[in-house]
């Protein structure tokens, strides 16, 4: 496979979404109390502690070690080499961490080799949906998520954020492509790296000078703050397309699903918080992710440079009342104005009369050989939303960070 770039991350479809490490939103002690069984999970069974209490304890300490002995300039260098899920590890790594990477990039025992062609073969066909659906309906979703956003945009990532979201988007391209978990693909070198990311955010930020004033809890990224964010990505995307109509082989959603339950799991997520199937994705999503979603300074920040990515390369199609346009019909009247994205006379309109016949159109299942214009933009808005990153196509590299936001 060619390197990856921004420039093919998103032309694959993979998109601006996968905005990934971003992390709640009412206070701590507000939030509802965890009442989701693990019987519905992909383990079957758990302790039952809420995951806003577990972070990574394997990661966590490892990474702080890195920190504090002034590691992890060499440690990234010699990462910056490894790309390869079966590429052997780089000479020269400290022992404490290489231990831990040969651990964490081994493959559970549930992974299905089968399942996850059937996955390739769901994105090959709906790449073009998923990429608006992670970028517009996930992407935006995370500067809504109070923790997610104030972490994001307080670490080191938040002082770049056109190079953080090409960083975070390699994980929704490295998903999708035919040999994502096989050895010559490159997902478990992606995750592995950002579990690293997660570990050293955790270390970093609270000694900012700026996130603890507005933080409601004192280490960010818990493990309920990271299926939070996996909701915001594989479930929603789900709920979008069924509500769209679009027609899906059962095989396909349960391979789609176990790609996530995956890659969560190779996150570092315990499998007793990944469901075990769409309703119960659901039904922990009722739970832990739409209560928290809710507006902060940070958030209408983030989304503000979200939506004004396009500017360089906008070819007439992508621009920020277009791109606010789709994120209001995406998320709602509520969320666009928790952003402060304004209303668009023409867009806003034109999505909620035609969105649904020209998916219809799309998938064979109306006839109509004479679509209207508005119909062939939205086709057009689908494919050069790739466009975002292209206007900087050197090779992504996930590093892990050494210190917070500067200012």
């Amino acid at each position: 496979m060619d390197k990856v770039s921004r420039r093919n991350v998103l032309k694959a479809g993979g998109a601006l979404g996968a905005l990934g490490a971003l992390s709640i939103a009412t206070p701590a002690h507000a939030l509802p109390p965890w009442t989701w069984s693990a019987q519905g999970s992909v383990a079957g069974a758990g302790a039952g502690t809420d995951p806003r209490w577990v972070w990574d304890e394997q990661a966590d300490p490892l990474v702080a070690s890195l920190l504090d002995r002034g590691d992890v300039p060499r440690v990234n260098t010699l990462l910056r080499t490894w790309t390869k899920n079966g590429q052997p590890l780089p000479a020269g790594l400290p022992a404490d961490l290489r231990d831990f990477m040969e651990q964490a990039r081994q493959l559970p025992s549930w992974a299905d080799q089968g399942k996850l062609a059937t996955a390739f073969r769901f994105n090959e066909k709906r790449g073009l949906y998923l990429g608006v659906l992670y970028g517009l309906a996930s992407g935006m979703m995370s500067t809504v998520i109070p923790k997610e956003a104030r972490a994001v945009y307080y670490s080191q990532g938040g002082a770049d954020m056109k190079d953080r979201i090409s960083k975070t988007a390699k994980l929704g391209y490295d998903i999708g492509t035919r040999n994502a978990f096989q050895a010559d693909g490159e997902m478990i070198v992606t995750c592995v790296k950002t579990r690293l990311v997660h570990a050293a955010v955790r270390h970093l930020l609270p000694q900012s000078p700026y996130w603890p004033d507005v933080a409601d809890e004192e280490i960010p990224i818990s493990q309920r703050d990271m299926m939070v964010t996996w909701h915001s990505l594989p479930t929603t995307v789900m709920q979008k397309l069924t509500a769209w109509k679009v027609p899906i082989p059962a095989a396909e959603s349960e391979a789609f699903l176990h790609s996530w339950q995956l890659g969560g799991h190779m996150l570092g997520i315990k499998d007793e918080y990944l469901p075990a199937s769409w309703a119960e994705a659901n039904s922990q999503a009722d739970q832990v992710l739409k209560p928290v979603l809710a507006p902060t300074p940070e958030g209408i920040k983030l989304a503000d440079i979200l939506l004004n990515l396009g500017s360089s390369v906008d070819a007439g199609i992508l621009s920020k009342p277009i791109l606010g346009a789709f994120t209001r019909f995406l998320l709602g009247d509520q969320i666009a104005g928790w952003v402060k994205i304004r209303r668009e006379p023409v867009w806003d309109p034109l999505l909620k009369l035609s969105w649904g016949p020209f998916i219809a159109v799309r998938e064979g299942l109306l006839p109509f050989p004479l679509a209207p214009e508005a119909y062939w933009l939205f086709d057009e808005f689908l494919r050069k939303a790739a466009l975002l990153f292209l206007s900087e196509a050197r090779p992504i590299s996930i590093e892990i960070p050494d210190t917070n936001r500067p200012s």
